[in-house]
C-alpha cells in the first residue's frame, strides 16, 4: 500500500509518500487561502508522486468527526470545518481518504511505531503553541463522547488559567517578555535558562509545575502505563526529566507513588503527524 500523506497546519501543509512503513519524498507548501486551492495543491503533489498511489491520509486540525465525515470545531484553517469534507476530497482527489486530528495522528504514530509501541494504556501530550494530546486505552484511540478526549490544554490549573496558557514555552516566554519590557522567544528564554539566569529558571519552574499538576490529575483519572511528551520542546531531555520528577513528587505527596507511569519523550518529531495519518489509514482500511 502506497499513500499520499498530508498534514494540514495553519501556515503550511506538509506532505510525503508512505510505503512499506517508510516516509519519503517529504516537502511542504504554504497553506492555501481557499478550499479549492487546497484541493488543487494536493492534486499537484499526488501527480508528482506518480502511479501507484492507492489512497490519501490526512492529519488535520479540529475535531474530526469520522462518523459524520466532517471536521467540527474551529482552527486556523476555517474552510476545513462544517462541510462534507471527506466526500468532497474523495471526489476531487479520486482516492479513498482518511482524516484524523493532528494530535491524535501524532499519538497514533508513537503508539504504532514509536515510544508507545509496546504499551496498552498511554497518554500522549503535545506541547507546542498550546497543549493537546491523545488518549489510548487497550491500544485504541479514545476520542470521547464529544470528540474532546485528549484536549488537555483546556484543563484548568490552580491559578484559574488553562494548561495551554500556563504550560507552553511560547506563553512562558510571552509572560517573561512583558516582565522585562521587550520581546523574546521561547528559544531565547531557554538560552537564558541554560546560562543559569534565575528569572528564566523560575519562569520554567512555574511552567513545569503546571504541567505536572495537570498530569497528576490525568494519571489518577486514567492511570496510563506511559505518558509520552511530544512537540518540539520534547527534543530537550531536561524537559521530560523535569516533568517526570515533579509528577513523581506529587504522587508521593498524595500517597499514590505506585501509580507512577513511565514518562518519556516521543520518538517522532516533525514527521509524527504524517506517519500517524498513514498508520490511521492502514488501520481503518485493512
Amino acid at each position: 500500500m502506497t499513500l499520499a500523506v498530508f498534514d494540514i497546519g495553519g501556515s503550511a501543509v506538509k506532505y510525503g509518500k508512505w510505503e512499506d512503513k517508510q516516509l519519503s519524498e517529504t516537502g511542504q507548501f504554504k497553506t492555501p487561502v481557499t478550499f479549492e486551492e487546497m484541493q488543487q495543491a494536493m492534486k499537484d503533489v499526488i501527480a508528482r508522486f506518480g502511479e501507484g498511489i492507492s489512497g490519501v491520509a490526512i492529519s488535520s486540525p479540529g475535531a474530526v468527526n469520522v462518523k459524520e465525515r466532517r471536521i467540527d470545531g474551529i482552527s486556523a484553517v476555517p474552510y476545513l470545518h462544517e462541510r462534507p469534507i471527506f466526500d468532497e476530497l474523495e471526489a476531487a482527489l479520486r482516492f479513498s481518504i482518511t482524516i484524523e486530528n493532528d494530535a491524535n495522528c501524532a499519538g497514533i504514530a508513537e503508539m504504532g511505531l514509536g515510544a508507545g509501541r509496546s504499551v496498552e494504556h498511554a497518554v500522549f501530550v503535545v506541547i507546542g503553541t498550546g497543549v493537546g494530546g491523545a488518549i489510548f486505552i487497550n491500544g485504541q484511540l479514545y476520542k470521547g463522547a464529544h470528540l474532546f478526549g485528549g484536549e488537555f490544554g483546556l484543563m484548568v490549573n490552580r491559578n484559574g488559567k488553562t494548561l495551554s496558557t500556563n504550560g507552553t514555552a511560547v506563553n512562558t516566554a510571552d509572560r517573561f517578555s512583558k516582565m522585562i519590557g521587550h520581546e523574546i522567544s521561547g528559544k531565547e528564554l531557554f538560552e537564558r535558562y541554560d546560562a543559569g539566569d534565575q528569572a528564566a529558571i523560575e519562569a520554567f519552574n512555574s511552567m513545569y509545575d503546571h504541567l505536572a499538576d495537570s498530569l497528576y490529575n490525568i494519571q489518577v483519572s486514567i492511570d496510563p502505563e506511559m505518558i509520552i511528551i511530544g512537540g518540539g520542546i520534547s527534543a530537550r531531555p531536561d524537559v521530560t526529566d523535569e516533568i517526570r520528577q515533579r509528577l513523581e513528587a506529587l504522587l508521593v505527596e498524595f500517597g499514590v507513588p505506585g501509580a507512577m507511569p513511565k514518562v518519556t519523550a516521543c520518538e517522532f518529531l516533525n514527521n509524527a503527524n504524517l506517519i500517524g495519518a498513514a498508520i490511521n489509514y492502514e488501520n481503518l482500511m485493512n
